[in-house]
């Protein structure tokens, strides 16, 4: 009888320390909160590595953690202090995914990383991944269609120059031969760029800036076109583009304008 009146004083014990624990790491997160909200992101961390120490599941704290340690990172700087604090975001929003894989703002996260730091195969990967773990997010789509616009746009300048075109000559590419190298490796990432932008539109049919990109992608695949015919129709294309974006970005500018004057709560145009 004795023996397990021990294990149950035991027992209780545990629970009692592993209830302590989760209010600390609550505690610390509370903390680290008000430190970041006025941009103290030092301290922020370290009350968020508090939290994750006080509770290792709580997949909360280690968010607000990589959070904080992206806060403090400079997309562009080259200094090895940077890039630590990169990879420190990075590690922490791999071990949210480890916790929860599925976990949408860990995975927006790591891509965002990777395209701010003009990584555009690890970001594309990446954002593949956003839309399979959130197939309703349009920026997982939009940022793909992006990702096949950064990748096209220097290789169709750099043809123009080498061919003696100036960047306003209409197309398409003088050099039959170096166009169809050209379309036989960046058509088909051009056509999964636009259909990734269709199916942002198709989410938020107001997402100004993937029209935008529909339009810079129409604009430049013309230059691959066999002919004046086929580059006319996707030029055409792409100014029916531009237009639409400038009546849809005045549109919502408009809405907005309304909104505030009559004391709405107005939402940010993308």
């Amino acid at each position: 009888m004795r023996k397990w009146t021990l294990i149950l004083a035991v027992g209780a014990l545990v629970l009692t320390a592993a209830g302590c624990a989760k209010l600390q790491s609550r505690n610390e997160i509370n903390t680290g909160v008000a430190s970041f909200k006025n941009a103290q992101y030092p301290d922020a961390v370290e009350h968020f590595k508090k939290a994750v120490e006080y509770d290792p599941s709580f997949v909360t704290a280690r968010l607000y953690l990589a959070t904080a340690y992206m806060q403090q990172w400079i997309p562009g700087a080259d200094s090895e202090e940077n890039k630590q604090m990169a990879k420190a975001a990075r590690d922490q929003f791999q071990k949210v995914l480890d916790q929860d894989p599925k976990n949408s703002n860990a995975v927006a996260s790591i891509a965002s990383i990777y395209l701010n730091d003009k990584k555009l195969d690890d970001a594309q990967q990446w954002y593949e991944k956003l839309a399979a773990v959130d197939p309703k997010n349009p920026t997982a789509y939009y940022s793909l269609g992006w990702v096949a616009w950064s990748k096209w746009y220097p290789a169709d300048q750099k043809a123009r120059v080498d061919m003696g075109m100036k960047l306003e000559d209409p197309g398409p590419l003088k050099d039959k031969k170096v166009k169809e190298e050209l379309k036989a490796k960046w058509l088909p990432v051009v056509n999964e760029g636009l259909k990734n932008l269709d199916h942002a539109l198709e989410l938020d049919p107001n997402y100004v800036d993937a029209m935008a990109y529909e339009n810079l992608l129409f604009r430049e695949r013309a230059d691959l076109a066999d002919g004046k015919p086929e580059y006319e129709k996707d030029v055409k294309t792409a100014d029916g583009w531009m237009q639409k974006t400038l009546d849809t970005k005045k549109r919502l500018d408009d809405e907005k304008s309304k909104k505030a004057a009559s004391g709405g709560i107005v939402q940010e145009t993308k």
